[in-house]
């Protein structure tokens, strides 16, 4: 049964549990990221599909489309890993607010800087994981966050190539935050081991 792939098939009332978990954990990841500008954030109901790398790529604005992305690896009851993808209008209005720094054309950070975003999404990434262990009991440690600034087409490529033989489909969430008259997007890749969507499912109640 290895050979199947279980993104692919997850089914309509599974990717409404997914919904909510994303719904809740972005919801806790708003209101981090709140107490960390010192500014109100608030978030819409997070859209969650089941999409092949070349849609997501599509839908990141196209394979050239600047990114700043935020690679965390999963482990303990849940292994793989998740993936923040923020646009330059995100990060931008992040780093306004942190460090009073702007994001260059050509996405280049100082040390400051890429700390900052760093620390976005670890905490993000925390607030979406606690989410999915309260509402499972599961139990999931997070990696030290690795940041990349580069085109779409090129960061896709990483989990492209560690998960070929996973699957071609990843679990995309798409946020839209509130802060002043903005509404900047941030994407989600959560792409799970093998067994590790089946163990999701089944703490969920939703599995076989």
């Amino acid at each position: 049964m290895m050979d199947l792939k279980p993104i692919d098939m997850i089914n309509e009332i599974q990717l409404d549990a997914l919904r909510e978990v994303g719904s809740i954990g972005c919801g806790n990841a708003a209101s981090s990221l709140s107490n960390m500008l010192s500014k109100q954030v608030s978030i819409a109901v997070p859209k969650i599909k089941v999409l092949d790398y070349q849609t997501v790529v599509e839908n990141l604005g196209g394979p050239e489309q600047l990114l700043v992305g935020i690679l965390i690896s999963l482990q303990g009851d849940v292994t793989g890993m998740i993936m923040f993808l923020l646009r330059k209008e995100f990060a931008q209005m992040v780093l306004e607010e942190l460090t009073g720094d702007a994001l260059e054309d050509n996405g280049q950070m100082n040390e400051l800087s890429k700390s900052a975003i760093e620390e976005v999404g670890n905490i993000m990434a925390s607030s979406y994981i606690s989410a999915m262990c309260q509402m499972t009991g599961l139990k999931i440690k997070l990696s030290v966050p690795s940041l990349c600034v580069d085109m779409a087409g090129a960061i896709l490529s990483v989990p492209a190539s560690l998960y070929a033989n996973v699957s071609d489909k990843l679990i995309f969430v798409e946020d839209e935050f509130k802060h002043k008259m903005d509404h900047p997007s941030s994407q989600i890749l959560l792409i799970p081991e093998v067994d590790s969507l089946g163990t999701i499912m089944r703490s969920l109640g939703l599995g076989e």
